[in-house]
């Protein structure tokens, strides 16, 4: 119970953290409309807008659809974070119930003896 416990509520820290950190790069990336995501380019050529970016040869990758390709990433991954700390929460209440603890422990108790 106490792996279970000590586990689950360390992913759904993780999950958390990783689920806020997500929202927050999706954040930035709109607001600079993919600036951010091609600032590794140093070249002139590059436009305001990166959804209309050139490869250059400055450019160490291809950034034709990186804006695009970012976000169609980014927010399944976010989803798919936010679940998993939802689950692991729920875990970790079992696991606290299992071990006594929290609000519904008594009456699991109670139903057990």
């Amino acid at each position: 119970h106490w792996a279970l416990l000590s586990v689950s509520l360390l992913n759904c820290l993780l999950s958390t953290a990783c689920s806020v950190g997500l929202a927050l790069a999706v954040a930035l990336t709109m607001h600079s409309q993919g600036m951010r995501l091609v600032l590794g380019c140093n070249s002139s050529a590059l436009p305001a807008d990166a959804r209309a970016a050139i490869a250059t040869n400055d450019c160490p990758f291809n950034t034709t659809r990186i804006y695009d390709t970012a976000l169609a990433l980014w927010f399944p991954s976010m989803v798919l974070a936010a679940a998993e700390a939802v689950l692991s929460g729920r875990c970790c209440l079992v696991a606290l119930i299992f071990r006594g603890i929290g609000p519904c422990a008594r009456s699991y108790s109670k139903e057990q003896v």
